[in-house]
């Protein structure tokens, strides 16, 4: 089994570059993502991965977070460690790293680009302005290597392989805040949600789930009836849906209303 580094373009920047003495003593330098030696490739298997295995692409910066990672992970027969040709099939991506500094946030939008793997963050020092960065790059799950001890690793590669996100408490409270303030600041003014619908849409259908008629809901909404029919019909047509039964259906599905 190995470990994976930048393989999703063929890396001609940086590692080509700077890494040629790296490479040939087994170290990396920072923010140069190391591919797997020879010796690295030798344990990885061969065959494919039985079921309910998780394939799993790692990335890291140097040598030693590389080393650290492929011990955690090489024992667990839950997970599958992909060579780097098999990379791009990877179902997780691990990104190892100290800290989220650019050659990170790169790696990150190149993985973002493959949508048939998630990504997770395996981070030493997590700066609070790194969370939009996060958001922005499509990252999935994120651990501190602090706390990344064999268990918790297995379980934030299984969580995101089954869609699901992981992040540190205090990360979580810092997302729920960003989202309220983003909400509050930008979108309140506008008369926008984060959801598909406006609020002023998602009172309208909320009135057609009642039985209001149009006239009825221009009355309630203060809007003329060709307002209330323009907005319904609006909806309709941005969401593909048949008429105004099927929005209801739509809008209580998703939880809109």
């Amino acid at each position: 089994m190995t470990t994976i580094t930048d393989t999703t373009s063929g890396r001609t920047d940086s590692t080509a570059n700077g890494s040629a003495n790296g490479s040939a003593n087994g170290t990396a330098t920072r923010g140069q993502y190391r591919r797997p030696d020879a010796a690295d490739r030798r344990t990885a298997g061969s065959g494919g991965a039985p079921v309910g295995r998780v394939s799993v692409a790692v990335y890291a910066e140097d040598l030693i977070l590389q080393t650290g990672m492929i011990h955690q992970l090489r024992v667990r027969p839950e997970i599958e460690l992909l060579p780097e040709a098999e990379a791009d099939r990877a179902q997780v991506s691990l990104v190892v790293v100290d800290m989220v500094d650019e050659p990170t946030v790169q790696l990150l939008h190149r993985l973002q680009r493959n949508t048939s793997t998630r990504t997770g963050l395996v981070v030493g020092f997590f700066e609070s302005g790194a969370l939009q960065t996060m958001i922005e790059c499509g990252v999935a799950a994120v651990l501190r290597r602090g706390e990344a001890d064999q268990d918790r690793l297995v379980h934030l590669v299984r969580a995101m392989a089954n869609g699901e996100g992981v992040l540190p408490g205090d990360l979580l409270g810092k997302l729920l805040d960003h989202v309220s303030s983003l909400q509050r600041t930008v979108l309140d003014p506008r008369g926008l949600t984060l959801s598909t619908l406006t609020a002023r849409e998602a009172e309208m259908i909320r009135l057609v789930s009642e039985g209001c008629d149009t006239a009825e809901i221009a009355q309630k909404t203060s809007y003329s009836e060709r307002t209330v029919k323009n907005v319904l019909h609006e909806v309709a047509t941005r969401l593909e849906l048949r008429n105004r039964a099927h929005a209801v259906g739509y809008a209580m599905r998703h939880g809109l209303i």
